[in-house]
């Protein structure tokens, strides 16, 4: 006997018949893009701009110096499994030539300074024998991504140190305009590596540019406020001139170039006598150095120590510095805060 089904049940039965059919028939999701940063800031532009469309291995984590970082065998694992490296250029990463070639990586390098017009560290030609002369050598990052491995390479075997960012400047993030220049290096990588979602990345990264180019606005408001008298402060180490030149900020390093750096005691003298005599208001920390000089030149001068701010790694998530928008934010707010009169 033939058990015959209301019309309502046959309808549905039917219809989940078409969609398992034609879940069956459908193209599987293509797998996302695997990809690597060589430091957090640059990894969260590069979160922001490929989405759900890549899978980012970031190299130097959050709280990181990737001044100093030693990589690790796991590091050389996931470069390896990259097809596109996101490197800052500019001399920044003195460390990954040795672990590229060690890794085999044979994916596409992708420089996201590039086109950043690169400003000189104050004072270089003084701070060693033979600095001044290499002018030309943190240009060439940011325009010649075929040749950032290979150049960084020669330097980090040049310089005892293995820190040696030659005269150019590599914090190029800290202008908010220089990181609109990041986001669309970082989309045109994308776009070149995975072709079929190259709309989605643009998009992405067009959305984003939007909030990068507004709080940019907010900043330069926000500075313009402030007698610019007062617009002083001491940092840990030379990591905020591209602040300073976009927003009218002078920033005084305690040490130089690399964050491993020692002043000697004529120098952290000079400092002090410059914080009394330019009477500055605050001094900052940073949040991949020690504060243990900071807080010297804040006792020694009655400077106020403003804080601690985000420079060269963002933060653990969580805390106030997780993105490259809120660290933004933070250091502004921090910054503002002890400037004010």
């Amino acid at each position: 006997m033939r058990t015959i089904l209301p019309a309502r049940r046959r309808a549905l039965l039917a219809m989940a018949g078409l969609c398992l059919s034609a879940a069956m028939g459908a193209a599987p999701a293509a797998e996302p893009l695997k990809v690597a940063a060589s430091f957090s800031i640059l990894g969260d532009i590069v979160r922001e701009v490929g989405g759900a469309d890549v899978s980012l291995a970031t190299l130097v984590g959050p709280d990181g110096d990737a001044h100093a970082y030693e990589p690790t065998p796991g590091d050389a694992k996931k470069l390896a499994a990259a097809r596109v490296l996101f490197v800052n250029g500019l001399e920044f990463e003195a460390w990954l030539p040795r672990l590229v070639k060690s890794s085999g990586f044979s994916g596409q390098t992708v420089v996201a300074s590039q086109g950043v017009a690169p400003r000189k560290f104050a004072g270089h030609d003084d701070e060693g024998e033979g600095h001044g002369d290499s002018g030309d050598h943190g240009h060439g990052h940011g325009n010649e991504q075929g040749h950032d491995h290979d150049h960084d390479h020669e330097h980090g075997d040049g310089h005892k140190d293995g820190h040696h960012h030659g005269d150019a400047d590599p914090h190029a993030w800290q202008s908010l305009a220089n990181g609109v220049i990041y986001a669309r290096n970082v989309a045109e990588g994308l776009a070149a590596a995975d072709p079929a979602r190259a709309q989605a990345y643009r998009l992405r990264a067009k959305a984003y540019i939007e909030r990068l180019e507004s709080l940019d606005a907010s900043v330069r408001k926000t500075f313009a406020a402030i007698p610019a008298a007062r617009r002083k402060v001491v940092t840990s180490h030379d990591a905020f001139g591209y602040f300073g030149d976009a927003y009218g900020v002078t920033f005084i390093p305690a040490m130089g170039v690399s964050t491993d750096a020692e002043p000697s005691a004529g120098e952290v003298a000079g400092i002090i006598e410059q914080v009394r005599r330019d009477r500055v208001p605050a001094v900052f920390v940073e949040n991949i150095s020690s504060p243990r000089l900071v807080e010297q030149i804040a006792r020694e001068t009655g400077a106020k120590v403003g804080g601690t701010l985000y420079s060269d790694a963002l933060s653990k998530p969580g805390q106030p510095g997780a993105t490259y928008l809120e660290m933004f934010e933070w250091n502004v707010r921090q910054l503002a805060a002890a400037l004010q009169p």
